[in-house]
């Protein structure tokens, strides 16, 4: 992808250049068909919290509104490389929960009895099929924390992070979208309760339409015009 320097004014300015951002700049480009947009990242893409997460990918929630979401995702996810063209390493290996006491195995068992409702793959396994489909695992019951079974979700798995942030950019800035690197917002200018763009290091920028993808430091930016997130940075 290119390394543009900000032009005056975008559609749209998108704060944060990690998967989440990166991937709402490229559904925008994509199937909104804007291309007048800006990602702006204070480090280097993928270098937040898409830098630093468990890789794991699963569907299997107990709430029937994020089971939906996550299913969704997951269904996007079984495609990514293709559609990215790109190596996104997405590895359905499958991914479990174990129980290591009672209230684990209530809790996972409800959790399957929702997902199964929802019509998302879950299973119950217990210690004899945790030990088939995964062997290496210790199922001893001597030790300190005993597995008493486990949820399974054959569809989900892992991926690698960076790769997912890289083929997001390559294919938003072959759209058109600039990705702007090494560029702090420092403030939000509104002018009569309307935003019209950003500050940043690398100057000025304006845009009626600020998005913010920024994690837990989205709090922080949204704190600039006024507005409280229930988010910790």
């Amino acid at each position: 992808w290119r390394d543009p320097e900000p032009k005056p004014s975008y559609d749209a300015v998108i704060v944060g250049g990690g998967g989440h951002g990166l991937a709402t700049a490229y559904y925008l480009a994509k199937e909104h068909k804007l291309n007048n947009i800006a990602v702006v990242e204070k480090g280097w893409i993928g270098g937040g919290n898409t830098g630093r997460n468990t890789t794991i990918i699963r569907s299997n929630y107990l709430w029937d509104a994020s089971a939906g979401l996550y299913d969704h995702a997951l269904k996007i996810w079984e495609n990514l490389s293709q559609e990215l063209n790109y190596n996104v390493m997405f590895s359905q290996r499958g991914v479990m929960n174990l129980a290591h006491n009672q209230h684990d195995v209530r809790e996972l068992k409800r959790r399957t009895h929702a997902n199964r409702l929802n019509g998302i793959d879950c299973e119950w396994l217990d210690v004899d099929q945790v030990k088939k489909f995964c062997p290496i695992i210790n199922c001893s019951p001597n030790i300190r924390y005993p597995i008493m079974g486990s949820t399974l979700q054959r569809r989900a798995g892992t991926a690698r992070h960076d790769a997912v942030a890289w083929g997001y950019a390559r294919g938003a800035d072959a759209m058109g979208v600039d990705i702007i690197q090494n560029c702090e917002v420092t403030s939000i200018n509104v002018n009569n309760g309307q935003v019209i763009g950003i500050e940043t290091t690398k100057g000025s920028i304006k845009s009626k339409k600020i998005g913010v993808v920024a994690a837990g430091h989205s709090s922080v930016i949204a704190n600039m015009v006024g507005i409280r997130l229930p988010l910790e940075s």
